[in-house]
């Protein structure tokens, strides 16, 4: 079956957690940057934002680095179409957290701009 499932190969294996964090958590979304050079991935439990570097040619991932995400069980998340900013929906706190991309090394940095709402679980741009 050409360009199917059984045409998928691993590349990687590689964790969302710092190697040190040993509790419970559940990786629940993952987007790529507009731009293509960055993998984040959203943490249920560590209840943050992994980031990663995508190399061009061999399409591996680096681990940039982990950020919090200012509230508890990250659901879903969202990159803005620009590229510039990430909204985390984090069901349990009953907030949603706004973060502007650094273009320099992909990582998310808080605004400390923050939207309550009683659990959110979904964030759509439009």
């Amino acid at each position: 079956m050409k360009g199917g499932i059984a045409d998928i190969t691993e590349v990687q294996a590689i964790s969302t957690l710092p190697a040190d964090f040993k509790d419970k958590s559940y990786c629940a979304d993952i987007h790529i940057s507009a731009d293509g050079k960055y993998l984040y991935g959203s943490n249920r439990g560590h209840n943050s934002i992994a980031v990663f570097e995508i190399n061009d040619e061999t399409e591996k991932l680096k681990s940039v680095g982990f950020v919090p995400v200012e509230g508890n069980w990250p659901r879903n998340f969202s990159l803005s179409p620009d590229g510039d900013f990430m909204l985390v929906a984090n069901q349990k706190s009953g907030n949603i957290t706004v973060f502007k991309i650094n273009k320099t090394n992909g990582m998310p940095e808080f605004t400390g701009e923050e939207i309550k709402i009683p659990a959110p679980v979904c964030i759509e741009f439009l």
